[in-house]
């Protein structure tokens, strides 16, 4: 059985191998970044409000990252191929699901389920990796799955503008998701056919009840948040959130307590003890606090403040993608050599990418597209150089047994981040929009950004100081 797990195909099945797991990837990024661009025309289309367009977001981010550890697991225990089968089908349905939603809500439902799909698709990508590149080819393999998922953002933007501008046969925005379908068949026949069968390994269990309280944590701490402006931020909306806070701590006593009756928790809980690591997931959590959800203000102050068509709301997000992949093409060499600086710089040239964003918003009553691009891109610039490196600079200290359980926990802080970013910034938004202007909400949710780069930045300074004095 292990020598089956481990012997290598032939390498010209493992590269059409790496296509079909990097194809799902790149389908899995670029709906990120397509449906951002899409949520306006949405929301004009199904009457939603603007709890339900964080939602479609949000809701999809905390579905997969309550469920990607488990995901992960279960492709141990089922076997990468099957579970990854199962993932790009599910994610294929949903997408159609979506497509065809009628109301604000139905796509919210449909979103969640989308998510868990992800969460079993895209977990086997990596696991297809480590287990068919075992040689010098790796870093090579790596490196291609690396620069899809960078230009997944581009091809997203541009995509989610294009398809909502052709309106091909009257679908409008619906074809971003329809556009799913196709590509997902094609990647499941593909894996059915070229994609080796690995077996089972004995030994692994899933801890259900710690990702359904996980979830339900989640859900009440960053639902209120989602849902606040529509209800007018009632009482009720704090105590539910005090609960989500109680749940997620009874939450740590669930594992400990499946811990004690000899199961395996969802989380590793020795990495509880590690400060260096628990400091890296501090400076990754504020980090994603400020990524997707920058996107989803940027689009909504380019199309519903300054009036401009998705297609060319899209294009002007290009830039930042590009700048993004070429910094995230040497941040790594740099972050070996130079450490955490890296970082810190990266963070600091976000910040300063904010300011000429908020200079330029402010000072031009409608800023055209291309100066707004070329400012993006250094805020994409400086992104790169943090996002690449930082997944290693968090797992530097981690012992190799605790590996694959603290990468899961990243990957999971990481989308937790997302979703409560997109939760309390577009709340943020929507709040100061509908007192006074676009631009004011805008503005506000750019200095927000800034605020958390700088406490991310004092993370990863004291990650740093940390790591001197060891």
């Amino acid at each position: 059985m292990h020598q089956t797990v481990t012997k290598p195909i032939d390498s010209t099945r493992r590269w059409w191998v790496l296509a079909i797991v990097v194809a799902a990837q790149f389908m899995f990024g670029v709906d990120a970044f397509i449906v951002n661009v899409a949520i306006p025309t949405i929301a004009v289309d199904l009457h939603a409000t603007p709890a339900q367009i964080e939602s479609v977001i949000a809701i999809y981010l905390i579905a997969y990252a309550t469920l990607v550890v488990t995901g992960g697991r279960l492709g141990d225990i089922h076997g990468t191929k099957n579970v990854f089968l199962a993932g790009v089908l599910g994610f294929t349905t949903t997408s159609l699901w979506c497509g065809l939603a009628q109301s604000g809500a139905e796509l919210i439902v449909a979103r969640l389920a989308q998510g868990a799909t992800a969460a079993l698709m895209v977990p086997q990508v990596l696991a297809t990796l480590h287990l068919l590149f075992t040689d010098g080819e790796r870093s090579r393999a790596f490196a291609i799955y690396g620069i899809v998922l960078g230009l997944a953002g581009a091809a997203g933007f541009l995509l989610g503008g294009l398809l909502v501008t052709l309106d091909l046969a009257g679908t409008g925005w619906r074809s971003v998701f329809f556009v799913n379908v196709p590509c997902g068949l094609a990647i499941a026949a593909a894996a059915w056919r070229i994609m080796p069968s690995v077996p089972r390994r004995g030994g692994t269990k899933l801890d259900i009840k710690g990702s359904v309280v996980l979830f339900a944590g989640l859900l009440c701490l960053i639902g209120p948040l989602l849902f606040g402006h529509d209800v007018g931020w009632a009482p009720w909306l704090w105590v539910v959130m005090a609960m989500g806070g109680m749940i997620l701590a009874a939450f740590l006593k669930l594992e400990h307590a499946v811990a004690r009756a000899g199961g395996v928790p969802l989380i590793d809980l020795s990495l509880l003890a590690d400060t260096a690591f628990l400091r890296g997931l501090g400076a990754a959590f504020f980090f994603f606090v400020a990524n997707l959800s920058f996107y989803l203000v940027m689009t909504l102050f380019m199309q519903r403040g300054l009036k401009i068509p998705p297609l060319t709301a899209g294009m002007a997000c290009i830039p930042l993608a590009v700048a993004f992949v070429v910094a995230s093409r040497h941040s790594g060499a740099r972050a070996r050599h130079r450490g955490t600086r890296v970082l810190i710089e990266g963070c600091a040239l976000q910040i300063a990418g904010l300011a000429a964003l908020a200079l330029l918003a402010g000072s031009v009553d409608a800023p055209t597209p291309l100066p707004l691009a070329l400012t993006m891109g250094i805020f994409g610039y400086g992104q790169g150089l943090v996002m690449a490196p930082l997944s290693g600079a968090v797992l530097s200290t981690v012992k190799a047994a605790a590996a694959g359980s603290a990468s899961g926990m990243y990957g999971t802080t990481a989308q937790i981040g997302n979703a409560a970013g997109v939760a309390a910034i577009g709340a943020v938004f929507f709040a100061v929009e509908s007192l006074q202007s676009a631009r004011a909400g805008f503005l506000i949710s750019l200095a927000l950004f800034a605020v958390l780069m700088m406490i991310c930045v004092a993370f990863l300074s004291w990650m740093r100081r940390a790591a001197a004095r060891s």
